[in-house]
């Protein structure tokens, strides 16, 4: 036990938890990409309740969720923890990465990146999540049952033109900062190899562009509908 406290508390200890973390956090986000594409479904708002409801009702998924909440958090208090590291120290950035494989400006910008994000994400929480489990929400029927109808709620919020331009501009930084994050963790987690670090590459630039792009897509088109 002694080891393995030695070793997260040591600086490699620090960015090998950032990758771990991070990757769990990209899978996330596929995840809740694909949910939330039901909101582009022409049923009224009835897909993404029924999935708004499992997602909040079903017991594992629960237990995902708070085991994703405290990632969350533990990548936020790491991820600030080495930027005060690397500015005192004047090192490199938290992230291990070289600059032949990252963007320079993201890479040099994680922390405002982050920043940006961790706002988001209490935004995102106070209008949408808290919504979802305390607030006085409207029900639809689904097959006789009555599900809550957080559609509605989002439909709301995605036909306000300031939110929809601050969501768009959250997804832009997500963008820049999983840019950086995602091939940097594999390279952190020693994954990365001449064989493969094309592919990795690929893959992490087309995930970077594609999943924000996607998730900016949902409130302009509901915006614009």
């Amino acid at each position: 036990m002694k080891w393995f406290l030695e070793l997260f508390s040591s600086t490699l200890g620090r960015k090998l938890l950032m990758a771990l973390t991070g990757l769990f956090l990209i899978t996330f986000l596929l995840v809740h990409l694909i949910g939330n594409l039901q909101l582009l479904k022409n049923d009224g708002g009835h897909a993404f309740n029924v999935y708004a409801e499992f997602m909040s009702t079903n017991p594992l998924i629960q237990t995902v969720s708070k085991v994703n909440f405290a990632l969350i958090l533990g990548h936020i208090f790491i991820s600030a923890m080495l930027t005060i590291r690397n500015r005192k120290a004047r090192g490199p950035e938290g992230y291990a990465v070289s600059n032949s494989t990252s963007s320079i400006w993201s890479s040099r910008n994680m922390g405002i990146l982050g920043t940006i994000i961790l706002v988001f994400i209490v935004i995102h929480l106070k209008d949408f999540w808290a919504q979802m489990h305390w607030g006085n929400l409207p029900t639809q029927d689904h097959d006789g049952k009555q599900v809550r109808d957080l559609y509605a709620l989002v439909n709301e919020w995605f036909h306000v033109g300031w939110y929809v331009a601050l969501y768009v501009f959250c997804m832009i930084g997500v963008a820049f900062h999983l840019w950086h994050g995602f091939i940097s963790a594999f390279q952190t987690l020693g994954l990365n190899h001449l064989k493969y670090n094309g592919l990795i590459g690929f893959v992490g630039k087309a995930f970077s562009i594609l999943v924000p792009a996607l998730f900016a897509l949902i409130p302009i088109m509901m915006y614009l509908s």
